[in-house]
């Protein structure tokens, strides 16, 4: 692991701090992209992302602070200085960044689904980066395996987990999947607002199943924050999009009931004429030899 990229003596660049930046560049350049297939104004649009990026970052150390509050106190300096202190909660930054595009697009009195999915692919790609910068750095450790894909972290024993790794692997794939599902939206395939709660719910979802496989933890009322929101999220979503596709399902199950139905009924019929030929065979052999006059 390589927490620090580069040590001029004077100044060090933190290899986490440098895929933030990373992350936040080419974000910056998908959500570009994906502006220009609406009709919205390039430097307006811009503006909401500064808003909302200061925001989300503000927002996500507000919740770490307060979850950590014995190791913060009042302390501003501590709330400030990340680099002393370091900390984000991911959960944070997503409800206080979806929080602050609401209310900047209410403002400019742009209908919330009608720009939200376009923010989606950037946001996965920006996920992505970061977790691949905490896996580098060694800023998110996982927890003890004898797998053979596995590090060792500095300051910890045994070999570990690639958590952030897999993490950001998966949100590589889901930013693929948002990008798709922009342009099936803009065929009117699905409605204004879906991959907004794709995300949610494809975020949830990994962070539910890779909360065990970390060490550190953010704790509310002696339970695992992120599995706990997790949780609430993917419940939510989940009941959502089973009630969307409810035709669908609905459609391949009696489908597939149908096809059950028919094999069976042509198994039986199978079975019978099988058991008729046999009978018929058993009666020609003990019918008594015919004899004639």
């Amino acid at each position: 692991m390589l927490p620090v990229l580069l040590d001029l003596k004077f100044v060090k660049i933190y290899t986490f701090g440098v895929f933030l930046v990373l992350a936040f560049f080419w974000a910056s350049f998908v959500f570009w992209k994906n502006i220009h297939l609406t009709s919205y104004k390039e430097d307006e649009m811009f503006d909401g992302l500064f808003i909302v990026t200061g925001a989300s970052l503000f927002f996500g150390r507000l919740v770490y602070v307060v979850l950590n509050f014995k190791a913060f106190g009042f302390d501003i300096l501590k709330f400030i200085l990340i680099n002393g202190y370091p900390g984000l909660s991911l959960y944070g930054c997503i409800l206080g960044g979806f929080t602050s595009l609401y209310l900047f697009l209410r403002a400019k009195k742009i209908p919330w689904g009608a720009l939200v999915d376009y923010v989606i692919g950037p946001v996965f790609l920006a996920l992505a980066f970061g977790k691949l910068g905490a896996f580098l750095s060694g800023t998110e450790v996982g927890t003890k395996t004898k797998m053979l894909l596995s590090v060792k972290y500095i300051g910890f024993d045994g070999f570990r987990h690639l958590t952030s790794l897999y993490e950001s692997l998966l949100f590589v794939f889901g930013f693929y999947l948002a990008q798709k599902m922009v342009f099936e939206i803009r065929k009117e395939k699905y409605p204004q607002g879906f991959a907004f709660s794709f995300f949610l719910w494809y975020f949830a979802l990994v962070y539910f199943v890779f909360d065990k496989l970390k060490v550190n933890h953010l704790y509310f009322l002696g339970v695992s924050f992120n599995k706990s929101v997790s949780s609430v999220f993917l419940l939510t979503f989940t009941i959502y999009f089973l009630f969307y596709f409810r035709i669908l399902i609905l459609g391949k199950l009696g489908a597939l009931t149908s096809s059950f139905k028919s094999y069976g009924q042509k198994t039986i019929k199978t079975i019978h004429r099988s058991a008729k030929k046999k009978d018929g065979g058993g009666q020609e052999e003990n019918s008594p030899p015919y004899r004639g006059a």
